[in-house]
């Protein structure tokens, strides 16, 4: 059996035994956090950093969480609302005027951070090397018309989303997504996670491992430009460099964990407090629950979070994951998060089922 570094409460020891199980099958390297009240109760990793195996995923191995980076992105725009800074139902142009073109006066801030603006890819040919020109993508989607009527239809903004939430955040801070984060986030709480990568990290990271066969298109997907990543790009030195706040987040499940914590805990974590209970609650705002035209299933949308209340015991519960794997899940009620990273990407759509056993083994743990 695999070996496995870090420690754990007692009652979680099964997390530990699934991780080495799924290092024995599945994954090649990966981390699980579990927090509760900001502290860790479950912090464990093992298996390697490289596909060949000759690296060993170590305590400070970080990698890209894909659209886990999501979570981040929505955390930063609640934090700025709870401030009085964004109005969160206020028209995208208030911010950021030349949005308005296209038909696009009356998309709410909520529409982005909620799947529901109608701007699920750029329109017209689009390589993952357009992305990092911050300016001239984001001046694409502020000339495009939406795709539907804003707020009356879902499609997953896979990669849009943040560059959409990206720039308000910057109209309104002056500040890039990324440097906001760093600054605001990460830095006070003394996480481990990057939006945009300095170099002097590149050492620590963890290669993506893209999943047996190739990754295929999303189940309602109906255009090549809405893939337009491939898996090794995100190995590259530009991807790191570059701020994807969609996608590109760097990190390992300890520092997903924590800043999420803010979250679920009420705002606060120790001595830091970025939000207050009633910002926090505001995750969990319904804005859409329906088909999604773009993933092919149903879902519940918050404020920036996917929603599962009523799949866990507890309802005031939201999450999202990243391509291949990736999972982060907050349970404002029990004042948890889950998360879990890998390398090794399996292309299992929309579930995967090494998060979805880690998920079911922490709620047995905190049952009993």
């Amino acid at each position: 059996m695999a070996e496995i570094h870090g420690r754990c409460d007692d009652r979680f020891a099964e997390l530990g035994e699934m991780l080495a199980t799924s290092l024995d099958n599945d994954d090649v390297g990966a981390a699980v956090a579990v927090h509760v009240d900001g502290e860790p109760v479950v912090d464990l990793w093992g298996g390697y950093a490289d596909a060949a195996r000759t690296v060993p995923w170590e305590r400070d191995t970080i990698t890209n969480v894909w659209s886990t980076t999501k979570t981040m992105t929505a955390l930063c725009a609640l934090i700025l609302a709870d401030r009085g800074a964004l109005d969160l139902d206020a028209p995208v142009a208030e911010y950021w005027p030349e949005f308005a073109a296209a038909g696009k006066e009356n998309v709410r801030v909520r529409h982005l951070l909620s799947h529901t603006a109608g701007l699920p890819v750029w329109d017209g040919p689009t390589t993952v090397e357009d992305l990092y020109d911050w300016p001239a993508a984001t001046a694409r989607l502020a000339a495009q018309a939406p795709h539907w009527e804003p707020g009356t239809d879902a499609g997953y903004h896979s990669l849009t989303q943040g560059h959409l939430v990206g720039e308000v955040v910057r109209r309104v801070t002056g500040r890039t997504l990324g440097a906001f984060f760093a600054e605001e986030v990460a830095g006070p709480l003394g996480a481990d996670f990057h939006i945009g990568l300095p170099a002097e990290h590149d050492h620590r990271v963890a290669l993506v491992i893209p999943p047996p066969g190739g990754p295929t298109l999303p189940a309602g997907s109906d255009t090549p430009a809405e893939f337009l990543v491939r898996p090794e790009d995100a190995n590259t030195r530009a991807w790191r460099r570059a701020e994807v706040p969609a996608a590109g987040g760097h990190g390992n499940a300890r520092s997903v964990g924590a800043v999420q914590s803010v979250l679920a805990c009420g705002g606060a974590v120790g001595n830091v407090r970025l939000l207050s209970e009633a910002g926090c609650e505001r995750a969990l705002e319904e804005q859409y629950s329906g088909m999604d035209r773009y993933l092919g299933m149903r879902m519940r949308y918050g404020m920036g979070y996917g929603l599962l209340g009523h799949q866990l015991p507890n309802p005031r519960t939201c999450f999202w994951g990243g391509w291949g794997g990736s999972l982060v899940l907050v349970d404002l009620d029990a004042r948890m998060t889950v998360s879990y990273v890998m390398n090794q990407m399996l292309d299992q759509g929309t579930g995967d089922d090494r998060a979805l056993g880690i998920l079911l083994a922490t709620y047995e743990a905190i049952s009993t």
